[in-house]
Order: C-alpha cells, then sequence, then structure tokens
C-alpha cells in the first residue's frame, strides 16, 4: 500500500467516511459484478454491494491493512453472499425448469421462481485496470453469459464462491480458506466438485468458456434483428435463427424450441388482424452480459406511446442466433441507461 494509500486508510479508520469513500470506490464496479456472479440476480447483486459497503464501514476500524483492500472487501462481499443465499432456492431460465412448450401452452408470468437477471455491460468494472488501480481485475467475458450464470447455479453456495474466488479471481487456495473461514484441503476438494460439475452443466459450445469480444458481424446480425422486429417482420426475424433456436420470455414459464415454433409463436402475437395481437415493438441496441443485445418497447393496440417491455439477450453464433432470451421486467430498464418511454419522433 503506498503512502497516499495509508494516509488515507489510516483517516478511513478514524471515521472519515470522505476517505472511506475514496478507498472502497474503486473497488464498486467489480464487487458489484462479484455479487451478481454469486446471486444470479442484478437487483440482489445492488443490494448486496450495499451491504458490503455497510459492512464494510462497520469494520474499518478493525482493518489494519496487512491484507489489500481489495481482498478484504471481496472477503466482505463474498460471506454477506453467503448469507444472503442461506436457504433461497437457484436461480432458473425458463428452460431449466421442463420440456419445450408448445403453442398451446399460455401460462401467466411466475413470480414465485427466482429467475436469473441480466447485467448491463456499462456496469462492468473498467476493461484494463488504470494505473491507480493495479490491483484491480479484468473481467472475464465468458464469466459473465447467462451460459455460465445458470451452469453456477447449480453449484451450492459454499462451492460457488470457492469456484468463483480461485478460477475466476485466481486466488491461492490458502487465501480463499482464509477468507471462508475453511482449510486448505477443504477448499481443494470444494473446488474439484465445482468444476466436475460445471462440466456437466455449461452447454457444449461453452464448455470451454472461450467466449470471444463480440464482432461486427455479431453486431450487424443483432442490427438485422431489431429492423425486422421493428418493422414485425416475422420472416426477417426466422431467417436469422438456428434451426434449434432456444427462445425465452422470463418471467413466462414456457419455452420454445425450433424455429418454426418461434416463427409461429411470432405469426401469433404479431399479426394485428389476429385476436393474439400485442402490439407495436421499437428495439433499442444495448449490451448484456457479454453479448450485443436489444431492449425493446412495445406500443399496445391502440396507443401512441411504447412502453418498456423487454431486455432481449441473444448468443449468435455462426452469424445466426442460437439462444434468445428475452427478460421481460421493465424495472430492468434503468440499469441500462434507458428510460421507461420512447415516443417515436
Amino acid at each position: 500500500m503506498t503512502a497516499g494509500r495509508d494516509e488515507v486508510l489510516a483517516a478511513a479508520r478514524s471515521g472519515n467516511e470522505i476517505a472511506f469513500a475514496e478507498l472502497v470506490e474503486r473497488h464498486r464496479r467489480e464487487l458489484r459484478v462479484h455479487c451478481y456472479r454469486m446471486l444470479g440476480s442484478f437487483d440482489d447483486a445492488e443490494d448486496l454491494l450495499q451491504e458490503t459497503l455497510l459492512r464494510a464501514w462497520k469494520g474499518i476500524a478493525g482493518f489494519e491493512g496487512r491484507a489489500s483492500v481489495r481482498g478484504w472487501l471481496y472477503t466482505i462481499a463474498t460471506n454477506a453472499c453467503l448469507d444472503a443465499l442461506r436457504g433461497r432456492s437457484r436461480r432458473v431460465l425458463p428452460q431449466h425448469l421442463g420440456a419445450p412448450s408448445g403453442l398451446d401452452v399460455d401460462l401467466p408470468p411466475r413470480t414465485d421462481i427466482p429467475w436469473l437477471q441480466p447485467f448491463p455491460d456499462r456496469l462492468w468494472e473498467p476493461a484494463a485496470p488504470a494505473e491507480t488501480e493495479p490491483d484491480a481485475v479484468i473481467v472475464g467475458r465468458e464469466t459473465i453469459e447467462l451460459a455460465f450464470l445458470a451452469a453456477i447455479q447449480h453449484l451450492p453456495p459454499r462451492q460457488r464462491a470457492v469456484l468463483l474466488l480461485r478460477d475466476v479471481l485466481g486466488w491461492p487456495a490458502r487465501d480463499t480458506a482464509t477468507a471462508l473461514e475453511s482449510s486448505v484441503a477443504s477448499v481443494t476438494s470444494a473446488l474439484q466438485r465445482a468444476r466436475d460439475t460445471l462440466r456437466e452443466r455449461l452447454p457444449e459450445r461453452r464448455v470451454d468458456w472461450a467466449v470471444q469480444e463480440p464482432t461486427d458481424a455479431e453486431r450487424a446480425v443483432l442490427r438485422r434483428y431489431m429492423d425486422a422486429m421493428n418493422r414485425a417482420d416475422v420472416a426477417g426475424v426466422a431467417a436469422l435463427l438456428a434451426e434449434d433456436v432456444r427462445a425465452a420470455m422470463p418471467p413466462l414459464p414456457m419455452w420454445y424450441l425450433g424455429r418454426a415454433t418461434v416463427e409461429e409463436a411470432l405469426t401469433l402475437s404479431w399479426d394485428p388482424t389476429g385476436p393474439a395481437y400485442i402490439g407495436r415493438f421499437h428495439a433499442v441496441a444495448v449490451d448484456a452480459n457479454g453479448h450485443p443485445a436489444a431492449a425493446a418497447y412495445l406500443c399496445p393496440p391502440g396507443g401512441t406511446v411504447f412502453e418498456a417491455c423487454a431486455i432481449g439477450v441473444p448468443v449468435i453464433a455462426d452469424g445466426m442466433i442460437v439462444e434468445l432470451t428475452s427478460f421481460h421486467d421493465p424495472g430492468l430498464f434503468a440499469a441500462f441507461g434507458l428510460p421507461m418511454t420512447f415516443q417515436p419522433g
């Protein structure tokens, strides 16, 4: 710790709130991501980030600085998340609940199920550590993916914590054991079990966690998708879907498998002459969970204002959309820096 940082720490330990804020602010973004990975929920991650900072403020007088501030904060955040996870069910997507649905299935939203939530890329930690933050961590794009988040939800909370600290953050086994008040042998065993489970749960195309930066080609697919959506062009959307595409719309519990089924579902809901017509869409490009994504606004039949509807997170491979999860939660729009309504110009 530098002399300047020593002075800031001393001031924070004496109860100086400004010094404390300076000490922890540089770690806020990465701590939010860590809480999100632990919990699978953006909303819960926001709550646990605040809980972490509150615990840190209450404990700063006893922090002697032998470990790094960052490591101390991660320890607090991890244990706060473990406390929050006690007794909770794992977070899921509709495809984790059962077989794909037919078009004859029309189920209401389920608010009693803990759904996975997307994470806005704009709230990640900086893409690379600044010179003044040599211990900051670069986000592994693959470990923010929905596929990864869904897979680690199958781990018991302590295994999840071990995997994230060891394999994602790169902590030594001894430091991980200290943070979790455990033994090195216990941490090593938990990590092996977590890795075995992860290999079983990750989709085949994600088994190596290898995810590249979004390419111009992927963003071009997203633009074509949004354009077709804005024009209610079902055929245009269908042309971008893989034959075995999976489509889900939490908190609706059903999900669809296959291009033909998705195309038929869109035809029913986008046909202005049909009884199931839901209205017109306007899509705005965003980034979520390491992917180009689309925020959809919906103008209901007879309306004039487009209202926040869903955050759609596609997975694009070989120029086709192979998965599309549309999170029908207007409350997420603020996290993406978007207004609740859109008025066409």
